[in-house]
């Protein structure tokens, strides 16, 4: 028995919801047989496919493993735990949810401190006044590690949070923090700011591939399926079709069309009776009605686009160079 190819997707709140109404925009309906408290689920019409619900840090440790194919999980928790990313997981897609930021927040009152090299002097007169390093309170103990360590900060320690990050220098844990924030209200209301410079990450759901899965002919062509849905909707959203026909609708038109408005012509060129089909950028769509209409156009229609299916599929060729590389 072929063994499934498996997709895992973040198992409770938000980021389920949003996770799932990502594939189903895609024409993915993803569904648990079992139950609404099963973890474990199918994709209406690809029956070869398994999917897995997971915590968003469990499935960057089992694309890490190998143990799925493909997974909706934060960047940040892909850098933060797995050694070398970049050469075991391929962040294929940024999914538009999820974002949030991995920070260096410090105490307000520190007026002085606004960069990481001001940090830096800060944390070096802190260990010659007090014989000790700067505590950093953080669960990302390797983010934290290669950021200060590519502004020159040494003398600090990393206390591991296993808490409230954010509450740390108020109770006396540690003097500053990293941590993730949407807003930063939170931040704001524990009494603590941003350094100017102290973005380590701007991070989102991704969906991401594992190297060491079992990529076998099967596994490699559901995933061709998968990422076409993908493709054929993130297209579909960049474009909005418009039809129109009259006399004067050539080849020199629709390519100073194109130059004005960046529309392309899918179907090629007008047809003898004159009518064209369009895709067209939402924001061009009132210039280029205008533009038709004052070059003979009677009626100019628009209409939504659900997918567009291409013969090039750029999301499975970015996983095909990965996979060979």
């Amino acid at each position: 028995m072929t063994a499934p190819f498996v997709l895992a997707v973040p198992s409770k709140g938000r980021l389920q919801e949003q996770a799932e109404a990502f594939f189903t925009r895609a024409g993915l309906s993803l569904a648990k047989p079992g139950g609404a408290r099963d973890y474990r689920g199918t994709i209406s019409g690809l029956d070869d496919v398994e999917i897995a619900y997971l915590s968003a840090s469990e499935i960057a440790s089992q694309l890490a493993r190998g143990m799925v194919h493909l997974g909706v999980t934060g960047e940040d928790l892909v850098r933060e735990s797995i050694a070398d990313a970049d050469k075991r997981v391929l962040l294929i897609d940024s999914l538009g949810f999820g974002s949030a930021n991995v920070v260096v927040a410090v105490p307000q009152a520190w007026i002085d401190v606004r960069t990481m090299a001001d940090l830096d002097d800060v944390t070096t007169g802190f260990r010659a006044q007090h014989n000790r390093r700067m505590r950093v309170a953080t669960k990302y103990i390797n983010l934290t590690r290669t950021f200060f360590a590519s502004h020159g900060v040494v003398d600090y320690r990393i206390v591991e949070s296993a808490g409230a990050t954010e509450g740390a220098p108020a109770v006396g844990t540690a003097e500053m923090i990293v941590d993730i924030t949407t807003t930063g209200a939170t931040l704001a209301a524990n009494g603590l700011k941003v350094l100017d410079d102290g973005v380590i990450l701007r991070s989102q759901a991704n969906l991401v591939a594992s190297r060491d899965a079992d990529w076998s002919d099967d596994a490699r062509e559901t995933a061709r399926v998968i990422l076409d849905h993908i493709a054929a909707r993130a297209r579909a959203s960049q474009y909005r079709e418009v039809r129109t026909r009259f006399a004067g609708c050539d080849a020199a038109l629709l390519a100073d069309a194109h130059h004005r408005f960046g529309v392309v012509s899918p179907f090629g060129g007008p047809t003898s009776s004159g009518m064209v089909t369009l895709h067209c950028p939402p924001a061009q769509l009132y210039a280029l009605g205008s533009f038709l209409r004052n070059h003979g156009a009677e009626t100019v229609s628009v209409a939504s686009l659900d997918y567009v299916l291409d013969r090039d599929n750029p999301l499975f060729a970015r996983l095909e160079i990965f996979l060979r590389r």
